[in-house]
């Protein structure tokens, strides 16, 4: 489990029926059996309601501060004010859009497949086969993963970007273990 919750992780020794889970797949992925199937979601701390209230907050400073300025004569100030509270709320709604898309990382004995689903649709970003994908893991000075990433041939995706640097540690350690058993499969 990483992130608080966040992501989930479906992978044990046993391999995982892909007909009993609701899962994407595709000619080159139905070997049957998935070793991984984690969803990572980003992590917002401000609730709808936490928002309502912000926004509503924001609105009430900006119409006192436009009561002052009006009464200085000061009128050309009144439309800043309307932007001000327009973008950020704009800000918001963006980044609430973004919270949405779940990342999907499976790992079966045939493919990894990268996904990001959102509400209304979901594409595929990365596809390999599982014996020749390979995990690049990058390292600060204190021994941190600041960034992960699956690789073949040349090409890279990230992956797992939502989650802390510890996280990401762990959650790089599971991928590994999850490809290695996938490489290893026998039907």
């Amino acid at each position: 489990m990483w992130g608080r919750g966040r992501a989930r992780r479906r992978a044990s020794s046993q391999p995982v029926d892909l007909a009993a889970e609701r899962v994407l797949t595709s000619a080159r992925m139905t070997h049957g059996a998935l070793y991984m199937d984690a969803e990572i979601k980003p992590n917002r701390s401000l609730s709808e309601r936490g928002f309502i209230i912000l926004i509503s907050v924001i609105t009430a400073a900006n119409v006192a501060s436009a009561a002052v300025f009006v009464r200085m004569g000061a009128h050309w100030v009144l439309p800043f004010l309307g932007i001000d509270v327009l973008a950020i709320v704009v800000a918001f709604i963006a980044s609430y859009r973004s919270g949405r898309i779940i990342e999907r990382i499976q790992v079966s004995p045939g493919a990894v497949r990268v996904t990001w689903e959102g509400p209304r649709d979901s594409r595929v970003v990365w596809e390999s086969p599982t014996a020749f994908t390979r995990i690049t893991v990058e390292k600060d000075e204190e021994d941190r993963v600041m960034a992960l990433h699956l690789a073949l041939s040349g090409r890279e995706t990230p992956v797992a970007a939502a989650l802390s640097p510890g996280e990401r540690g762990e959650f790089a350690k599971a991928l590994e273990d999850a490809i290695w058993r996938a490489r290893r499969h026998r039907d």
